[in-house]
C-alpha cells in the first residue's frame, strides 16, 4: 500500500475541507498554517509534485514581490526560495498582474506535450533548470492576491482535474487570508532545526536527550534552543513551546 493509500481517510477530511471553506463566510474559517500546509500537501500529491508555496502577491506598488507564506518545509520557507529563485518569481508576479488562469513551464521535452494539453493555461519560457512547474493564482474578495506553486521532476497535471484543483487552490488560500490580520506575516522564520528541538522540547526531552537523538553537541541543542526562545519572544523554553503550539508551529 502505497503513502497516499494509507491516508485516504484523512485525505478525504482534507477534502471536505477544501469544499466547505470555500461555502463559509471568512469569519468561520477555522485553520492555522499548519493545516493550511497539510492541505496543501495533498493538492501537491494529486499534481505529483515534491515541492509546494503558498505567496502572497505585494500591492501594485510592490509588483516585484512575492511573500512565503508556507511551503513543503513547513515551517521553514526553504522550498519557496528554490521555487522563485532563477527568475520564475519576475516571471509569475508579471503572470498574476495579467491573468487569472493557471501558468505552466517545463524544461524538459517530455513534459511539453502532456502540459500543452492544459486547457487554460499559459506557458512561461523556461529558465536554466527551472525543472517543470505549475502556478495557481489565487485571489480573495478583498482583493488579496497570490500564488499556489507547484513543481517537481514527476508533476504531471491532468487536464480533467484542473478547474477542481484550481478551486481547492482558491478555498486554501482564502482561509489562510482569513487568519487574523499579520498572523502570517508575523510568523517567525525558523529552521527545520530550530523546530525540531522545540517540538523534542515539547515532549519532554532534556537538552542532552535532543543533542544525543539529532547527532548534535550539546551546546548547539541549546543554541537552536536558545534562537526560538529568541524568536517567539518568550521568556523560557517551556513558553517558547506553548507559543509555537498556539501559533501552529508544533503539534
Amino acid at each position: 500500500m502505497s503513502y497516499a493509500q494509507s491516508r485516504q481517510p484523512g485525505r478525504a477530511l482534507d477534502l471536505r475541507q477544501d469544499v466547505s471553506a470555500a461555502g463559509r463566510p471568512p469569519s468561520q474559517h477555522a485553520v492555522t498554517l499548519a493545516d493550511a500546509a497539510k492541505r496543501c500537501r495533498w493538492i501537491a500529491i494529486d499534481l505529483g509534485a515534491r515541492d509546494f508555496a503558498l505567496c502572497l502577491a505585494g500591492s501594485s506598488s510592490d509588483s516585484s514581490r512575492l511573500t512565503p507564506v508556507f511551503d513543503s518545509d513547513y515551517p521553514s520557507t526553504m522550498s519557496a526560495a528554490r521555487l522563485l529563485g532563477g527568475g520564475i518569481g519576475e516571471h509569475l508576479m508579471r503572470h498574476i498582474r495579467q491573468s487569472t488562469a493557471p501558468c505552466w513551464w517545463a524544461d524538459d521535452a517530455d513534459a511539453e506535450k502532456p502540459f500543452s494539453q492544459l486547457a487554460w493555461t499559459s506557458r512561461i519560457e523556461p529558465l536554466a533548470q527551472s525543472g517543470r512547474g505549475i502556478a495557481f493564482p489565487v485571489y480573495t474578495d478583498a482583493g488579496q492576491a497570490g500564488l499556489l506553486i507547484f513543481a517537481g521532476p514527476d508533476l504531471a497535471p491532468s487536464p480533467h482535474s484542473l478547474h477542481d484543483l484550481h478551486g481547492r487552490c482558491f478555498a486554501l488560500f482564502g482561509a489562510v487570508a482569513s487568519l487574523a490580520p499579520g498572523r502570517s506575516s508575523d510568523m517567525p522564520a525558523m529552521s527545520r532545526r530550530e523546530i525540531e528541538c522545540l517540538k523534542l522540547t515539547s515532549r519532554g526531552y532534556t537538552s542532552e536527550e535532543i543533542a544525543k537523538l539529532l547527532k548534535l553537541s550539546v551546546h548547539t541543542a541549546n543554541q537552536y534552543l536558545t534562537q526560538t526562545t529568541q524568536k517567539l519572544n518568550a521568556v523560557n523554553r517551556m513558553h517558547a513551546v506553548a507559543k509555537a503550539l498556539r501559533m501552529g508551529l508544533i503539534d
